[in-house]
């Protein structure tokens, strides 16, 4: 019987925890176990309580009872826990509250809450395109993709081809954010991202020019914050391309640092025009601005301030955006940095003692300090389109030349592409190139909705750019010399190249991974923390306690949930959880909300624990970061299958993908309890989400063996997987002669295994020439037409295997070859 009172106990528990009940009723059922628990059956001799134990119960429930009252509890147990709190929860400062204000939240809220609601991520509109937008993609863009010679482009230009740049300016691909009425595109999130993936697969210093503008620069936010007089004198210009923007935000010794800036502005009066007007003396040191050698007009951001009060708000301003001709007086800007030997235009920026007008400022004075919120804003939707259009599109492109070479490229009498050990990581290839996509297309779905997803945009940034460099490395293996001899043939080198640059911009990758996406996510998408340290941090004390009050009743029942649905997931390993349909995948949407359940339990104690360390914690921060990248992957993913019809010949691709993103996040939180300071948290967090242990492992080879079978053929399988890439048939164009070849190569398969097939018994000599085929012709192996087939397959894998090769003085630079002359 004390068993069974125990059991009942737990239930009763347990079913309070999962509906978050409030205190009182926890204290009635407390109440009520103490009082069961004291009953015995007088006259038998038998009793069946807990003795002591029940009036302990009665206590406690009485206790809790009494809380439950306001006038009790927030002198009793909230004012104290609150000024507790005050000292443990992690300080925000003023960058960092600027930054979270500036972001929206979303579907990783829903991660965070461990209780996703699926018809918010349902709700989130699938890829979708005006017609406008679909013509300029499938017409413009494929004209501008034509133009382009990722070679000429690095050795022989350093630059665009006049023409192209032209062109790109001609047809507003440097103001496609702009809207229509101010002559621009007006083309939304999606269409941008997909318009500068196509152009990156062709060259990435291409994209990268096209994204810039597109991403952060003065036309995105003169088009939120612009006076009036700036949005018309300026936005018609940039549109055209008659201006060529840029922005000047990373100085010497400020990278991510913002409050480190050292580049400042003085309030005061100077000559403009001849006229003695109130401005801004300026003092700036800024690199890495991509196109500063070129643009015409500069973005500066600076720390503003006022000493004599022109302004009438106190002597610090805070840091403050101005609009700045690039031939204004002082100003230095034009010569070039070389960012991995990447021809898009980048170099420093530099001024002293700068003058310039309150006009200059965008938005006027009225948007004076307010420049990191404005920052924020328009990075948190700009790197949810940039880089993970360019990081997504070189997974793609790098599988199709990849998939279509390892077919073509034979080596012991059988294309590479099935060895075990080259489709191993080709596999891998094909599942990045899935999920990549599925998490571009769906965070750019967001920012055409109007969310400004800033944790998930830091998280896709990261993770894209890491996964593109894994492809690339993975490419280079199954190449071998033909991928490290660079040359006009090459066309995997200039990408391969671009890869630093894309994991260090817009905040390198191992400060976003560790630093950035976790230690600001859990503060904006947790339902409470945030709220919290709102409490904390507010200086009327009796406003701060009512509403932290509210706050930590919140915390304490989302906490009490997290304990009870973490343990009976892991228990049911998530039959009990949530699914928006009964489909194909609604099995993986369990898991996601299990997985996203024990997220939600371990990031709550993490942070409430370490609190103010959670910064310098950041190998556990790192960890939670890849956890919930993990989650988002899945949730993209899901979404793609789904938004794409459910296709058959995808469903055990997005079995293995969802297979190995399990045993990822499984792999993560062992790390996380391994590592975690205080091992009693560590143990019951482990027993908690794991109580029966981990047991998820990847997808099996034999399964991933299937998905490289698939890709080494042309077909609507390898085309749905490199999507958006730009696809050339021209035969004088290295990626159009390996399509051809791989389309030559699967023609004559048949007709090449008979060949073989006659060599291997002798009937006919293999030999380096191409009489065998004639031999084969006439032994009668061969009819004169398959003779035809297999010679023109054999003609063009010689195409594809052929690399480029230099006179010495080809490769020596105009210096060096006069200085031979001499």
């Amino acid at each position: 019987m004390t068993l069974a009172l125990i059991a009942i106990s737990l239930v009763i528990f347990a079913v309070l925890a999962l509906r978050e009940s409030p205190l009182w009723q926890w204290g009635v059922a407390v109440v009520m176990i103490g009082l069961l628990s004291g009953v015995d059956f007088p006259g038998t001799g038998v009793s069946y309580g807990l003795g002591g134990g029940s009036w302990v119960l009665l206590i406690i429930g009485v206790i809790m009872l009494a809380l439950s009252v306001e006038a009790i509890r927030k002198p009793v147990l909230v004012t104290p826990i609150y000024g507790a709190v005050k000292s443990i929860l992690p300080r925000v400062s003023r960058t960092e509250q600027e930054a979270l204000d500036a972001g929206t939240v979303g579907w990783d809220a829903e991660l965070f809450s461990g209780r996703p609601d699926w018809a918010k991520l349902n709700a989130i509109r699938p890829l979708t395109l005006t017609a406008e937008e679909q013509a300029f993609l499938d017409n413009e863009t494929e004209v501008a993709c034509s133009m382009i010679d990722d070679w000429d482009i690095r050795n022989n230009r350093a630059d665009l081809s006049p023409a192209l740049w032209q062109y790109l300016k001609d047809k507003g691909f440097l103001g496609m954010l702009i809207a229509k009425e101010h002559g621009g595109l007006g083309f939304g999130a999606q269409a941008q991202s997909m318009i500068v993936s196509k152009i990156a697969s062709r060259s990435v210093a291409a994209g990268i020019t096209v994204m810039v503008p597109n991403s952060l620069g003065p036309g995105e936010l003169l088009e939120k914050y612009g006076t009036h007089e700036q949005k018309e004198k300026y936005l018609g210009r940039l549109a055209k391309g008659l201006e060529v923007p840029c922005f000047a935000l990373t100085g010497v010794h400020s990278g991510s640092d913002a409050g480190g800036m050292r580049d400042y502005g003085t309030v005061t009066k100077g000559l403009y025009q001849g006229k003695e007007v109130l401005g801004v003396k300026l003092s700036f040191d800024k690199r890495y601005i991509t196109l500063a050698p070129i643009a015409t007009l500069v973005g500066l951001a600076f720390i503003l301030q006022d000493p004599d009060n022109h302004l009438g708000r106190g002597k610090e301003i805070g840091i403050t955006l101005a609009l700045v001709p690039h031939d204004h007086p002082g100003v230095d800007i034009g010569r070039r940095h070389y960012p991995a030997r990447q021809a898009f235009m980048n170099g420093p920026v530099r001024g002293r003692d700068v003058f310039i007008p309150m006009e200059f400022l965008i938005g006027g004075t009225d948007y004076a300090g307010q420049g990191w919120r404005m920052l924020m804003e328009c990075l948190s939707t700009g790197r949810a389109i940039s880089l993970p259009a360019i990081g997504s599109i070189s997974i793609k492109q790098t599988l199709r030349t990849t998939s279509a070479y390892a077919r073509v490229r034979r080596q012991f009498g059988i294309p590479v592409g099935i060895m075990e050990g080259v489709a191993e990581p080709l596999g891998e290839m094909v599942k990045r190139a899935y999920t990549y996509e599925a998490s571009r297309r769906l965070t750019a779905s967001m920012v055409d909705e109007g969310q400004r997803p800033a944790v998930i945009s830091a998280l896709l940034k990261y993770r894209t750019t890491e996964a593109m460099r894994e492809s690339m490395d993975d490419a280079f293996d199954i190449h071998g010399g033909r991928a490290i001899q660079d040359g006009p043939s090459n066309y995997l080198f200039g990408a391969y190249m671009a890869l630093p640059v894309a994991i260090t911009v817009e905040g390198a990758n191992i400060l976003t991974r560790t630093l950035m996406t976790f230690a600001q996510g859990v503060l904006r998408a947790h339902p409470f923390l945030y709220k919290e340290i709102e409490a904390a941090q507010n200086k009327d004390r009796k406003q701060g306690l009512d509403q932290f009050d509210v706050a930590f009743g919140g915390h304490t029942k989302f906490m009490l949930r997290n304990i009870a649905a973490s343990f009976l997931h892991g228990m049911s390993n998530g039959a009990f959880a949530s699914t928006p349909n009964q489909g194909p995948m609604a099995g993986w949407y369990r898991k996601l909300h299990r997985y996203s359940q024990d997220f939600a339990l371990v990031a709550d104690w993490t942070t409430v624990f370490l609190g103010g360390q959670l910064k310098r914690k950041q190998k556990i921060s790192g960890r939670m970061a890849d956890i919930l990248g993990d989650l988002y992957l899945m949730s993209a993913t899901l979404r793609r299958f789904e938004d794409e019809g459910q296709i058959a010949e995808d469903k055990p691709l997005v079995d293995a993908i969802m297979e190995d993103l399990i045993a990822s996040i499984e792999k993560s939180l062992g790390e996380v309890f391994a590592n975690f300071p205080n091992p009693m948290f560590a143990w019951a967090m482990r027993f908690l989400c794991f109580p029966l242990g981990r047991h998820a492992k990847r997808a099996s080879d034999r399964v991933n063996y299937r998905f490289v079978r698939a890709v080494l053929r042309p077909g609507a399988f390898r085309d749905r997987l490199t999507t958006g890439a730009y696809v050339s048939m021209d035969p004088n164009d290295i990626t159009g002669v390996l399509e051809d070849a791989l389309l030559k190569v699967t023609e004559a398969e048949e007709i090449e295994a008979k060949f073989v097939k006659a060599a291997r018994k002798g009937v006919i000599e293999r030999r380096l020439d191409r009489d065998a085929i004639d031999d084969a012709v006439a032994a009668g192996v061969l009819s004169g037409n398959e003779a035809g087939i297999m010679r023109a397959a054999d003609e063009a894998t010689d195409r594809v295997v052929a690399v480029n090769d230099f006179a010495a003085d080809e490769l020596a630079g105009e210096r060096a070859q006069k200085v031979a002359a001499e």
